[in-house]
């Protein structure tokens, strides 16, 4: 804390006592991400990336929110913002199981359990 922090909440104490020390919100300015377009945005993320159109990769990034996002609502927010506004609503970093479509996970379960063990032991 410094010396002159210190003596402007002092001279504002004097002059407006405890009330006048109290915090006024957070500065800066407004998200312009309105409560309705969260709300739009969480069912739309949950119907996964390839309903707006990527098809080589099913994980969400953030230059696809963002795209999401703008292609809705004609408002354009940087990777961090839109970080910001994801961390806001509840989501959270997940990285995915990197996995090929045509998996067969039959097939992978019986390598596994039959082939893996004969293999290893080697």
């Amino acid at each position: 804390m410094s010396r002159k922090s210190a003596y402007a909440w002092y001279a504002r104490w004097k002059g407006g006592g405890v009330e006048a020390l109290r915090s006024k919100g957070p500065s800066g300015r407004r998200s312009r991400m309105r409560p309705q377009w969260r709300a739009w945005l969480a069912t739309e993320l949950d119907k996964g990336p390839a309903a707006h159109g990527w098809t080589e990769d099913q994980g969400w990034t953030l230059a696809r929110v963002g795209t999401v996002i703008a292609r809705r609502f004609h408002v354009r927010f940087s990777p961090a913002q839109t970080w910001r506004i994801l961390r806001q609503m509840g989501f959270t970093v997940q990285v995915g199981v990197q996995r090929a479509a045509e998996r067969n996970e039959r097939d992978v379960t019986t390598w596994v359990r039959k082939t893996w063990p004969r293999v290893g032991k080697r």
